[in-house]
């Protein structure tokens, strides 16, 4: 039940900042929202839990199915026919989670980073977008542990996968 609520709070305020934050349509094709491109390599999740074992660092992840744009429409009207008034998905996305088994990967050191929202300083005012933020593998895991203010398990993850090793790990923004 706590996680449950701990994952509404988050999404809660995920939304609430997402009609606060005003639009970042600056200058520069880094300041706005571009979907992350799906190859054979990459791997889309829900993080589970990251720990050392070995000397090496390890993830295990909940595999989804992430959909965006008219591919959440056909899919989520595939799979919602009842909320066919709504026409298309909420917001835009559409998540299927159909096998909750859990698949563990190898990040290597050198795996690039990039964060959409995170706590920034511990205030509510931190937390704001930035499209794709470099952030170090150590910087990650200290994110990754603290959920005071938003969990950010609460995100599915775009992982590339290269010779079963995570080379970069991409968090997903959710509206």
């Amino acid at each position: 039940m706590k996680k449950k609520m701990t994952v509404f709070a988050s999404l809660m305020i995920v939304f609430l900042l997402g009609l606060v934050v005003t639009s970042t349509s600056a200058v520069g094709s880094d300041n706005e929202y571009k979907p992350v491109p799906q190859t054979e390599d990459t791997v889309t999740a829900m993080l589970s839990t990251i720990g050392n074992k070995n000397g090496h660092l390890y993830v295990t992840v909940d595999p989804i199915e992430w959909y965006e744009g008219a591919a959440a429409d056909k899919k989520f009207l595939e799979r919602e026919p009842d909320a066919e008034e709504l026409g298309g998905a909420p917001d835009g996305y559409y998540i299927v989670n159909d096998d909750e088994t859990l698949e563990t990967y190898e990040i290597a050191p050198d795996a690039e980073v990039l964060m959409q929202l995170y706590d920034h300083d511990g205030t509510y005012e931190g937390m704001n977008i930035q499209w794709n933020e470099p952030v170090s593998l150590n910087k990650f895991l200290a994110i990754y542990h603290n959920d005071k203010l938003l969990d950010i398990r609460s995100f599915p993850f775009h992982l590339t996968v290269k010779d079963g090793k995570v080379v970069k790990v991409v968090q997903q923004y959710v509206p």
